[in-house]
């Protein structure tokens, strides 16, 4: 006797005979002769009776067709058989639709899931083809009931579902000392530690790439004027000694000097020794940049992921006080202004300034001249970023300004957003560590839900109760997608489990890396704050403070939560604050279809992204910071501030230093600015004329610059509809 049903999902459920007299009697239908009901009971009492007591969809069927054929209506035989056929037609339809839109390399949702990823080329295409192969397999079989039904209800979205089954981590900062110190080996042949400024730089180009290949998020470098600082010196040495070459003098003492700083001067007046020391500066700073714009430029060509996108990098810098430490930065800095190719801005990698009071901030500070060089660089080309150490929450116990290796003691962040710091088991630092994955809750879906309820205390109380049912779905999935990755071999990730995650020089190559992962992070991310609060209170937490209370309220839940999670489960739970680029509009398609436009909620083509005040909402930079700060704090997966500007910033630096200074009075932990700029690929002309199509010089089409989830993109192109309709909808906060 049938109990139990195996569905194509994978799911078991139990049987219910309801289902096999439906299909049947919808066959008998579409036939001359009609229904039979005593026929369709004899059927169905025969297969329930007869039948293994678990049983497959596709076992059952065939047993139908078996009794319609035995039976006296081969007509209704027929027509059940067709039936079959047609839904198996139905199923594979949806991916054969999608598999021909990638073919014809279609501008829609599908193809323009990530800007930065070129899915017209042949390698992006078969990617593509294979990421939407792969999502139904993680849904079918390596996803449990409670988070596919979560997935078909639109509360959550995991990100990065199609890399699952490689069992690939999401992010890491790369501790790039060990490499230059040791070298490494990354699949045939190996890398010699490097003895020279101009190889350090394509070692770190090299590292970045071959990581990127191994996990499926982005690389980052988490001090890289500490780890290039000696290859300055010794760079300088190099050029002392060139010059004892070419005149057989002994310049032992220029070898001793202690430079206070590598600056480019004119020779001309310098005589002796102080000529010589000089000239030997001068070629130093020269193969620094030489090396730097290297760097930049291999990190804009360089591609991974079988040729169809440039690596996903970002790097942080902005403390190292040494001469050659300041010698990285400001060469970095200066190769950045200048731009790459016909002086075209560089996409990546994503540059982050380390602002720290005491070190780069204050002008009575030694880095602060260059802190004004990164405002400059950043009105034009709007890297860097600023990551402000001096945040409470960004502060570490440990860190001293004498130490030669502070950085391990400061945060570095991912360009886009993503945050690694605290650590429940293993030392508090952003080095050698990254996030195994995230996971974001639709958390406007679960509003949208309980907005109808009349009493606004009772709504809140079912939003809260709805809320931590998908939290709690949501932390469950995190760790089941930990559990299957920690089954992983080492081997598997010959670059990242040798070298770059913390401890992974104590796995051998067979051994799983299950007892090393742990010091990641699993993120719960967030969407639409400002829809959730207009669903639930009617306004947003930019223009009422009843809303931001309750912003904040829903925010220290989700912490709060992710804190028993951590408790639980014994893993690293961090709160995010979404960079949703794909997510953007997928959410809110689905749910007008299921609730309708409504007002200020799914009448747009997207959610606002996490905690943000929405693009629309016209306001001043500082109201937006007051409003948004808190929300840092809470969110240690990760975070982000932006100002919207207007007029050509490329000679107000001062504009750049105000928002820092903001960032600074509310606690901001991690901020950028944007403003418009035009860039002609042709004459190299630029200007910030809005909605400007074509260079005024020489006609060619314009390259407008902006950033889209904390990355930049040169085009709009590779934008998918969510993305485009928030950009059109940006405004200026003034």
């Amino acid at each position: 006797m049938i109990q139990l049903v195996e569905k194509r999902d994978g799911r078991i459920v139990g049987y219910n005979e309801e289902k096999i007299k439906a299909a049947i009697r919808k066959s008998m239908l579409q036939t001359e002769r009609g229904e039979d009901e005593g026929l369709v009971q004899k059927i169905v009492d025969r297969i329930g009776m007869t039948g293994k007591p678990t049983m497959t969809v596709e076992e059952i069927q065939d047993r139908v067709e078996f009794e319609l054929m035995k039976s006296k209506r081969k007509d209704v035989a027929r027509r059940y058989i067709a039936y079959r056929d047609q839904r198996s037609i139905a199923r594979q339809a949806k991916s054969r639709d999608v598999f021909l839109e990638i073919i014809e390399a279609k501008n829609n949702d599908i193809t323009r899931e990530n800007a930065n990823m070129n899915t017209d080329s042949p390698a992006g295409m078969m990617m593509k083809f294979a990421s939407e192969t792969t999502k139904p397999f993680v849904d079918d079989y390596l996803l449990s009931t409670p988070v596919r039904e979560a997935l078909r209800s639109n509360y959550i979205h995991i990100h990065d579902k199609d890399y699952y089954p490689t069992k690939s981590l999401t992010c890491v900062q790369h501790p790039l000392d060990r490499i230059l110190k040791n070298g490494f080996v990354a699949g045939h042949g190996e890398s010699r530690p490097p003895k020279r400024i101009e190889t350090a730089g394509v070692i770190a180009c090299i590292s970045l790439e071959t990581a990127q290949n191994e996990m499926h998020g982005g690389q980052a470098i988490p001090a890289l004027d500490f780890y290039l600082a000696p290859f300055v010196r010794a760079a300088f040495h190099e050029e002392v000694r060139n010059i004892e070459q070419l005149t057989g003098l002994d310049l032992s003492a220029i070898h001793e000097t202690q430079l206070k700083d590598y600056l480019r001067r004119p020779l001309d007046g310098l005589e002796g020794e102080e000529r010589m020391l000089q000239h030997a500066v001068n070629k130093t700073v020269e193969r620094v940049h030489q090396s730097m714009e290297a760097f930049i430029h291999n990190m804009n060509t360089i591609h991974s992921r079988g040729g169809n996108q440039v690596v996903f990098s970002s790097v942080n810098y902005g403390t190292d006080t040494s001469a050659e430490g300041r010698c990285v930065i400001r060469e970095l800095l200066n190769t950045t202004y200048e731009g790459v190719g016909h002086g075209a801005t560089a996409i990546f990698p994503i540059q982050i300034w380390k602002k720290k009071r005491g070190v780069s901030y204050l002008p009575e500070d030694p880095n602060y001249d260059l802190y004004r060089l990164a405002c400059k660089v950043t009105a034009r080309r709007f890297f860097p970023n600023f990551l402000n150490l001096d945040a409470t929450f960004n502060r570490h116990e440990l860190w001293r300004a004498d130490d030669p290796e502070r950085y391990r003691h400061e945060v570095a962040t991912m360009g886009c957003r993503t945050r690694v710091f605290e650590n429940r088991y293993g030392d508090k630092t952003s080095v050698g560590r990254g996030n195994l994955s995230f996971t974001t809750i639709n958390i406007v879906r679960l509003a949208i839900e309980v907005m109808n309820i009349p009493d606004k205390e009772e709504r809140i109380a079912r939003f809260f109760e709805k809320f931590d049912k998908v939290l709690d779905i949501t932390a469950r999935q995190l760790d089941e997608r930990m559990q299957f990755q920690s089954t992983a071999l080492a081997k598997q990730f010959p670059l990242v489990m040798s070298v770059l995650w913390n401890n992974a020089d104590s796995l051998g190559r067979d051994e799983t890396i299950e007892k090393v992962i742990n010091q990641g992070t699993l993120g719960i991310g967030f969407i639409g704050l400002a829809e959730c609060l207009i669903a639930l209170v009617g306004k947003h937490h930019g223009e009422s403070e009843e809303a931001q209370q309750l912003g904040l309220r829903i925010v220290t839940h989700m912490r709060d939560r992710a804190n028993e999670y951590s408790e639980r489960y014994g893993h690293n739970y961090s709160v995010l604050a979404t960079p949703a680029e794909g997510l953007s509009g997928k959410f809110t398609k689905v749910d007008r279809k299921a609730f309708g436009s409504i007002p200020g909620i799914t009448d747009k083509d997207y959610y606002t992204n996490s905690n943000h005040i929405p693009v629309y909402y016209h306001c001043s930079p500082r109201h937006k910071a007051r409003i948004e700060a808190p929300y840092h704090d809470l969110t240690r997966g990760g975070h982000i501030f932006y100002v919207e500007i207007d007029g050509d910033a490329t000679h107000n630096e001062e504009a750049i230093m105000q928002i820092v200074d903001m960032m600074d009075q509310y606690n901001i932990g991690y901020g950028s600015v944007n403003h418009n700029r035009n860039h002609c690929p042709r004459c190299s002309y630029e200007n910030a004329e809005k909605n400007a199509k074509e260079c005024p010089k020489c006609g060619t089409p314009f390259e407008t610059i902006q950033r889209i989830t904390g990355y930049l993109v040169g085009t709009t192109d590779r934008w998918n509809s969510g993305k485009l309709a928030e950009l059109h909808d940006r405004v200026v906060h003034e």
